[in-house]
């Protein structure tokens, strides 16, 4: 049933904000080109998804991209949209420009707090410097346009650094945390035959150092295509022997020459950098952006939808694993300074992130579901402890977020903050849906579609439907589409991901609901739909009813179809501290599932479970416990480097074929 209607909204634009925001000015500026009064939000979205060449053309002129009076859209067609034909410019330029001016030259660019709290600050002018001498490295190594270089690092200023070096002079990047093994960064990095590796010694978490130095020295010998690798020492640790051989060098010596980047003008679509799906099925896909298309795609959600610029520092707590990484360095695209933080969310306690944030200010800082759940758990009320002034936007993203953290977040946080709930992907390395300014925040629900995304809510024969579930496409190109899979010559896989359900539209595999009002909610993913008795059900539904038990920690729906043709419906918790699942407690939890939600949402089985399984950015695991659950061996459902706890999902094949069924629908 669709929450849609049923309460006031929970937050609504700040006038004062709303008045001097960028997309506020964005508006009149488009509006006066166009001929049309786009002033609210609803009339702005129409137009930029109706006129995909003034919209765009109108973000390149206001953010001064510098892309001509050309054609924008000269092929609207997917895959294979055509974007600013003959226009050229390049990622790295597009980021740096902002310290060009020397009254902005000594204001700090770049903050890195680690998790033993030490601090470092990049200014601009360090910035500048940085990469220019790293790019010199590279072009000293041989590193041409279209070369590949890999980082092997955790989320510190050199990683910033070698990204932007590596644009600068047209080579590809991508990076690759070190929570994974060599065998699991080599599962990606191989594909792309990468002549530089950058890796670091170690990273920090929970308190403790972990030295990476033997999955350096493997990683190295599982990409033969490697030239040269350069050594961060991020731990302060040396280099082991093989390490130092042939042509290696430190992080020092390949920044020792600073100067002023040069920058390789590139086409709109030459390729930035490649991003891997999570792998949790098959071998990792990577996913190609390109220069303009993230520039274009970056400028308009940071800028216009987060309103970040000079002075407003953008804080998101990510890995490099993950494409809000890339996200927090487009900061600089809008002249942002960006925070970087590299630990765990919530060492030495769960107020960590809040307090990074308060230190340095943000206007923006951007945290999963699961670390509200757990500031919530803590008793945590950081607009009280800390100084959260500067503070305008709670981004959220990773998997759905349910009604009750909006509440948290207002009551515990401050109320003008505005709790702004995100849906995109790494195939687009942006968002589908969010907020703004000048859009209000129903509790449980996302504002409404970004800018210029055409996306619809279809049922199963392609029909656009309001009020209902249904799988959420986007039926006009946007700039940040794939280029394409890296080793998919003749593009079948990327279609075959995108556009086989149907041709020419992208279907992204999410359910979602688009309410009356034009805001979106999204119910999970739509390979892992519940399915009972014909009617679909959202898993999130479940999590949001049984979100503030005391008594759960996590928890985990899965609705399998079974080789005896039954159905199971089966809700795995973990239980807070010493809890047990009695049947009071069992009853009670499928009580207020059938309260808040329908009984159809009643789970089969209710199993208490020591631990759950999740994507190295934390998302629910729905469709490889699925497949466990339907017989399909684990080797074959997800490997080991794309899960954070391999164990927890093992555990899972216990329950192949319905193993633990108690009941039957």
């Amino acid at each position: 049933m669709s929450a849609a209607g049923s309460t006031a909204p929970i937050w609504t634009p700040d006038p004062a904000w709303t008045a001097a925001a960028a997309i506020t000015r964005f508006a009149a500026a488009a509006g006066r080109r166009a001929g049309l009064d786009l002033s609210a939000y609803d009339d702005l979205l129409a137009w930029s998804v109706r006129d995909l060449d003034g919209f765009w053309g109108s973000i390149a002129d206001f953010f001064d991209l510098g892309l001509g009076a050309g054609t924008v859209l000269a092929d609207a067609r997917m895959p294979g949209a055509s974007w600013f034909p003959g226009a050229r410019l390049n990622y790295a330029a597009q980021a740096l420009r902002h310290g060009l001016d020397p009254a902005r030259a000594a204001e700090v660019a770049v903050t890195a707090v680690g998790e033993s709290g030490d601090t470092t600050t990049l200014t601009w002018d360090q910035l500048h410097a940085a990469v220019g001498a790293f790019a010199g490295t590279l072009r000293g190594l041989g590193v041409q346009p279209g070369d590949r270089v890999a980082g092997y690092l955790p989320n510190v200023p050199e990683t910033v650094i070698a990204f932007l070096a590596t644009a600068s002079i047209g080579a590809v990047w991508s990076a690759c945390a070190q929570d994974y093994a060599a065998a699991g960064a080599a599962a990606r990095f191989a594909q792309l035959a990468p002549v530089v590796l950058v890796a670091a010694d170690g990273y920090r978490w929970n308190g403790r150092a972990l030295d990476r130095r033997a999955e350096v020295t493997e990683l190295r010998r599982l990409l033969p295509s490697l030239r040269a690798t350069v050594y961060v020492r991020n731990l302060g640790l040396d280099p082991p022997a093989s390490a130092v051989a042939g042509q290696s060098l430190s992080w020092e010596q390949a920044v020792a020459a600073p100067s002023q980047p040069r920058t390789a003008p590139a086409d709109f679509d030459a390729p930035l950098w490649v991003l891997f799906s999570s792998g949790t099925t098959g071998r990792p896909k990577g996913i190609v952006h390109g220069h303009g298309g993230i520039v274009a795609e970056h400028c308009k959600m940071l800028g216009l939808h987060l309103d970040l610029g000079p002075g407003r520092p953008l804080f998101w707590y990510t890995s490099t694993n993950w494409m809000m990484w890339n996200v927090v360095a487009s900061g600089l695209l809008v002249g942002a300074p960006i925070v970087l933080y590299d630990g765990s969310p919530t060492y030495p306690d769960p107020l960590r992130l809040w307090r990074v944030a308060a230190d340095h200010q943000a206007a923006v800082l951007g945290v999963s579901p699961g670390y509200l759940a757990a500031s919530g758990r803590a008793g945590l009320h950081p607009g009280a402890e800390l100084d959260l002034r500067s503070l305008r936007t709670l981004g959220v993203t990773g998997a759905p977020l349910t009604a009750a953290p909006y509440a948290w977040v207002r009551d515990r946080v401050g109320r003008h903050v505005q709790t702004a709930s995100t849906s995109g992907g790494t195939d687009v390395a942006s968002g589908f849906a969010g907020s703004s300014p000048i859009t209000p925040v129903w509790a449980g629900e996302i504002s409404a579609p970004m800018l210029g995304v055409a996306l619809e809510s279809w049922d199963d024969h392609g029909r656009p439907r309001t009020g209902q579930v249904g799988e959420l496409v986007v039926t006009r190109p946007m700039p940040s589409m794939p280029l394409g899979f890296w080793d998919d010559p003749d593009g079948k896989r990327y279609r075959d991901a995108y556009f086989a359900t149907w041709p020419g539209t992208w279907r992204h595999g999410d359910w979602v609901e688009i309410t009356d009002r034009g805001s979106v909610i999204v119910t999970g993913r739509s390979d892992a739909t519940l399915n009972r008795h014909g009617v679909r059900l959202g898993s999130a539904d479940i999590y949001t009813a049984i979100e503030t038990l005391p008594e759960i920690q996590d928890s985990l729906v899965i609705g399998a179809e079974l080789g005896d043709g039954g159905y199971w419906l089966v809700l795995f918790v973990v239980l807070a501290g010493n809890t047990e699942l009695t049947e009071e407690l069992a009853a009670a939890i499928t009580t207020r599932i059938r309260a808040l939600t329908s009984p159809r949402h009643v789970p089969d089985d209710v199993i208490a479970v020591p631990g759950l399984p999740h994507t190295r950015t934390g998302k629910r695991l729905e469709v490889p416990v699925k497949r466990l659950i339907q017989g399909h061996p684990l080797d074959e459902v997800a490997g080991a480097d794309a899960v954070d706890d391999y164990a927890a999902l093992a555990r899972f094949s216990a329950y192949s074929g319905g193993q633990g069924r108690s009941r039957r629908p």
